[in-house]
């Protein structure tokens, strides 16, 4: 079956292109993407699939029912958003907006689960329902938790859901996918010496000194890592900005200095003691010199857990459509993702899809300036997606 939905898909290649090129070409960030949701409900409406708009503000579920009877349902997951990059492409459809660009694969997401309906509109012969869940706000704006609040499984009941992601540095025509942890949790946290200042040339014995404290710091943060989380463990501290006094006044030293920064890892127990330790460290380093600290912990998206029978159901649908040798297991991307948010609701797995296709089978990677999702793995995605609904809901005379 899903070698007859890649050539039926390589088909509708050109109009499927123009869709993507057409959203890349309009980038809309989280929670404001208004036209790229009306542009999906237009689509799947003109399939003559039962369409609700609003979900979680901006969301949108398209529901196609089998025509067999069955009372399983499932969900299919693409996310809509852009990003705050500037585009240096070059391409006929690079970014009409300044600043921003779909430097993620959105664009391409959103594309591969609309030729998805568009098969399975035409091919309902399965026993069951599918959910087609069109997310706004994937990065970083609370777009999942948005859709789960607004009751997107007490509304739309799913059995299991799958989310797919492009990856450039994957070749074209291979999948990747893991059982258990996936992708990381993503935290940030915001810590704040104050001291007196003070006169840095003339009086600094005077001052209680917020940069010293910082220094101490930055430097014990990677003692975490390295002493407090179990080796076999993997977490991730990283400093991402220090603000504290001035350029124009370097003899001034500053009363107030704050650290910001990202917090990764994969289970929950090691998740509460980089919270601790983070905060343990800064009021222990500050205390000698005088300084106070204060410590927020800021929780992001949970880890993205894969659930075991999702997993190898998600690799048995990729097999089918590129072959077992094809589909790989990846290592843990200590990036994040809001899909783990419903894996959290529902069980499931998160797929990526090889999109490369430089000439040692990669691409400029996400988050670039430079990146542009591979049109030509649209038709795997949309096979991958119809063997998930096969998989799930029954293959004919199954």
């Amino acid at each position: 079956m899903d070698q007859r939905v890649v050539e039926a898909v390589r088909a509708w290649q050109p109009e499927l292109a123009a869709i993507r090129q057409d959203i890349h070409a309009h980038p809309e960030l989280g929670m404001e993407e208004h036209r790229t949701a009306a542009l999906v409900a237009r689509e799947l409406r003109a399939l003559g699939i039962e369409v609700t708009e609003g979900v979680g503000r901006l969301g949108v579920v398209g529901t196609i029912r089998g025509n067999r009877p069955g009372n399983r349902s499932i969900g299919l997951r693409a996310d809509m958003d852009a990003l705050q990059i500037p585009e240096q492409t070059g391409l006929p459809y690079a970014s009409k907006h300044p600043g921003l660009m779909h430097a993620c694969g959105h664009d391409g997401h959103t594309t591969m689960l609309l030729g998805a309906a568009r098969w399975l509109a035409a091919n309902r012969d399965f026993a069951g329902t599918v959910h087609l869940i069109f997310q706004p706000a994937e990065e970083g704006r609370g777009g999942a938790r948005a859709m789960l609040q607004d009751g997107l499984f007490e509304r739309f009941p799913c059995d299991a859901v799958y989310g797919l992601h492009n990856k450039p540095t994957l070749p074209a025509g291979s999948f990747a996918i893991r059982p258990g942890p996936a992708l990381a949790a993503a935290d940030r946290f915001i810590v704040t010496f104050r001291g007196t200042g003070g006169h840095g040339g003339s009086t600094p014995h005077l001052a209680t000194d917020v940069t010293v404290v910082q220094a101490h710091f930055v430097l014990a943060l990677q003692t975490i890592i390295g002493r407090n989380v179990p080796a076999l463990e993997a977490a991730v501290l990283s400093v991402g900005s220090i603000q504290g006094g001035s350029p124009v006044s370097p003899n001034v030293m500053p009363a107030e200095l704050t650290v910001t920064g990202t917090a990764r890892s994969y289970t929950a127990e090691v998740r509460d003691l980089l919270e601790r330790r983070i905060g343990e460290l800064a009021r222990g380093l500050a205390a000698p010199y005088g300084v106070a600290a204060e410590v927020a912990y800021r929780r992001g998206v949970p880890a993205t857990v894969n659930h075991p029978a999702q997993t190898e159901l998600a690799r048995a649908a990729a097999a089918a459509v590129v072959g077992e040798a094809a589909v790989r297991e990846h290592a843990p991307v200590t990036g994040a993702e809001d899909f783990g948010l419903m894996l959290e609701a529902r069980p499931g797995a998160f797929m990526f899809i090889g999109g490369g296709k430089g000439p040692e089978g990669s691409s400029p990677n996400l988050h670039t300036p430079h990146f542009d999702f591979n049109d030509e793995i649209i038709p795997l995605g949309v096979a991958y997606w119809a063997s998930v609904v096969e998989q799930e809901l029954g293959a004919p005379g199954g």
